[in-house]
């Protein structure tokens, strides 16, 4: 399996993308120091969608509220463990049914970029799980101490495509304690979830924030980002800003608490997932479209 790295002359960070395994992102380093979540490895992630590093979620980010949902016309049913289909431990839908997928085409290639595709119309098992025709192209740039990551949805049917993708970026700041790690985040409007996730649809405004990471853990969600917005975790002398750049309004902010020490190597990330929609957009409206003859782009970084 085929692992690109992306390196810039002018920095000592390096990025490490395969596209065979999802097009997923399992690396970036600054000076050789580890900067993604390992957690359980690219092996888990191929044999059990056990995510880590960068990976997609599509066509849908975080969970669905029910195993059917009614978009653009169309009621579609799902099947956890068909089509791509897994189920978070509630049986709900989670996480799209990318993960791990082949089928990624690479475009265009250079030391510092990576273009690649995924021809979503072409596949039937696909298909059935997201009745929505559609070419998705990712482009992951590194430029200095920035990768860049645009993705692109074209239709290439005569249906509108549901833009409710997103991204999980694992952060981690080796050589520093989690309880030390500071996270700050722009003003938002944090949605209440329900005890499976779902948003309620009560919510509250959250003025810019900073504060220490502590033994706090955050599964949180969000709405109303502003494009340009910057989340960042720091700690010891290194700071990872991600920049929601435009198309994502939505995030997760994900960190959980490990229960030994023996887990620190999973659990000691924080992500700040960017988001076309919100949780469960696809069963309860709210989300853009990708248009025919209309493509919608997104995109987000991370600087070192």
């Amino acid at each position: 399996m085929r692992v690109v790295t992306l390196t810039d002359p002018s920095s000592p960070v390096a990025a490490r993308f395969v596209p065979e395994a999802g097009m997923i992102g399992t690396s970036l380093t600054d000076s050789g120091a580890e900067l993604l979540g390992q957690r359980r490895g690219l092996d888990a992630y191929l044999t059990a969608a056990k995510t880590m590093g960068i990976p997609i979620l599509h066509p849908w980010a975080n969970r669905l509220g029910a195993t059917s949902y009614p978009a653009e016309g169309v009621t579609v049913t799902l099947t956890p463990g068909e089509n791509g289909v897994r189920a978070d431990p509630n049986g709900l839908p989670i996480h799209g049914t990318l993960a791990a997928y082949p089928g990624w085409k690479i475009t265009a290639q250079s030391d510092n970029e990576l273009s690649a595709e995924v021809d979503f119309g072409a596949d039937p098992r696909l298909l059935a799980g997201f009745p929505y025709p559609h070419v998705l192209a990712v482009t992951a740039r590194l430029a200095g101490r920035t990768l860049t990551v645009r993705a692109t949805v074209t239709p290439t049917g005569d249906r509108a495509v549901p833009l409710c993708f997103g991204f999980h970026p694992y952060l981690r700041l080796p050589g520093v304690a989690r309880g030390d790690w500071v996270i700050e985040t722009p003003p938002l409007r944090h949605l209440r979830l329900d005890g499976h996730g779902l948003p309620t649809g009560e919510s509250e405004r959250r003025p810019a924030g900073r504060e220490r990471l502590g033994d706090n853990a955050y599964d949180d969600a969000y709405d109303e980002v502003a494009e340009g917005a910057v989340f960042a975790v720091s700690g010891g002398d290194r700071r990872i800003e991600v920049r929601f750049e435009r198309g994502y309004p939505a995030t997760q902010i994900f960190a959980p608490v490990a229960e030994d020490p023996g887990q620190a190597a999973e659990k000691d990330v924080v992500c700040f997932e960017p988001m076309t929609a919100p949780t469960d957009a696809l069963r309860r409206g709210g989300y853009r479209r990708a248009r025919p003859g209309e493509p919608a782009t997104a995109v987000f970084s991370i600087r070192v």
